[in-house]
């Protein structure tokens, strides 16, 4: 499965060009044979790339309690992308003010904060 999924990325010229509903149908079946909290957030990427970021959202919104992704940046990475797609912008900007904290990765921390600022300066 994960071979599949590789597979998919790399045949895509761009991110546009991915083919998003095969993605969310193989990350379903790794869902199912190997289960993870990890696997279940890159689902929701994309079935939020596939069929909307309400949907995507609805499974992000599912793990928010995960004990295992509480310290995981890409949680509300995610989580802030699917809302700023959905035009929440306030909740979005807290989201990937909130990635900030948790990420230790400097390049990460800038790039979470800047989503932020430009949310921010959107909703301005």
């Amino acid at each position: 499965m994960q071979a599949a999924i590789a597979a998919c990325h790399a045949r895509a010229l761009s991110a546009e060009n991915t083919d998003w509903a095969r993605m969310a149908a193989l990350y379903r079946v790794l869902a199912h044979v190997a289960p993870s909290p990890v696997v279940e957030l890159n689902r929701a990427v994309a079935v939020g790339m596939a069929y909307g970021p309400a949907k995507g959202l609805e499974i992000v919104d599912k793990l928010v309690t995960e004990p295992a992704l509480t310290t995981y940046p890409q949680l509300p990475a995610v989580r802030g992308d699917l809302l700023a797609k959905l035009g929440r912008l306030t909740e979005a900007r807290e989201a990937f003010e909130h990635a900030a904290t948790l990420t230790r990765n400097d390049q990460e921390r800038a790039l979470f904060l800047t989503r932020a600022t430009t949310l921010h300066e959107t909703k301005s």
